[in-house]
């Protein structure tokens, strides 16, 4: 990564950040995290609103994202995902970073918060999906849900290269819900991704794989609802 000069101006940000941060702890919160099993190297247990709210006081700051995710707190962490200039985050930011998460949590808000805005997203979501550790792959089946549902731009085209990665990530067990949802969004997103998404669902049904047979069947029903349907203007296939 780009070795960035810091400034008096960014430290003072940082440093009031951290004691915001402290002011705002939660043990409580920090306890029922650890006991569900979403461990982080220090974690003050400040919930997911407070933290938008503190990033709502700075203008976003590549610099001082970078300072708070080298802190390596769950709390910085998060606040660099909501404070980073996408504009500014490489293709090599977004490797070191999603290699590093240890929790999905981290996962859905670098997804949600910031790579959905960068111009390498849909590149990095195809080769996530592709990755050999379980919170990368996480981290791309996340990134496509979320291109979905934000990305009013894109055109269907783009959403086609993870159709073929799909039916792998569908035999595993631990991925089933973010799948799930990621695929719904694809498929509420247009007609055609909706028909691409119902011959997915369909293939699963048929797969060697008792968690993929079980995804088809539950994206085959919530894809050809007469609710779904009705979206598109149209009666249940």
């Amino acid at each position: 990564m780009d070795f960035i000069l810091d400034n008096q101006e960014t430290e003072e940000q940082y440093q009031n950040l951290l004691r915001a941060i402290k002011l705002r702890k939660s043990g409580e919160v920090s306890d029922a995290m650890n006991h569900q099993g979403i461990s982080y190297k220090l974690n003050w247990g400040v919930s997911i609103i407070d933290l938008r709210e503190l990033a709502k006081n700075y203008k976003r700051n590549h610099l001082l994202a970078l300072k708070l995710w080298n802190k390596q707190w769950r709390e910085t962490m998060i606040l660099a995902t909501l404070l980073d200039e996408p504009s500014e985050v490489s293709e090599e930011q977004m490797g070191f970073w999603t290699k590093s998460f240890e929790t999905t949590e981290i996962a859905e808000q670098a997804s949600a918060n910031l790579w959905c805005k960068t111009k390498f997203a849909f590149i990095k979501a195809l080769e996530w999906c592709r990755g050999k550790k379980h919170i990368v792959r996480f981290t791309g089946v996340h990134l496509m849900g979320r291109l979905a549902i934000t990305d009013k731009k894109a055109i269907d085209e783009m959403f086609e290269p993870f159709f073929e990665e799909l039916p792998t990530l569908a035999r595993d067990e631990k991925l089933f819900t973010p799948l799930y949802r990621a695929v719904i969004a694809m498929g509420t997103r247009s007609k055609q991704l909706n028909t691409a998404c119902i011959e997915l669902s369909q293939n699963l049904q048929s797969d060697s794989s008792a968690t993929a047979v079980l995804l088809g069947n539950q994206l085959y029903e919530e894809l050809t609802s007469d609710y779904v349907q009705e979206t598109f203007g149209e009666e249940k296939p």
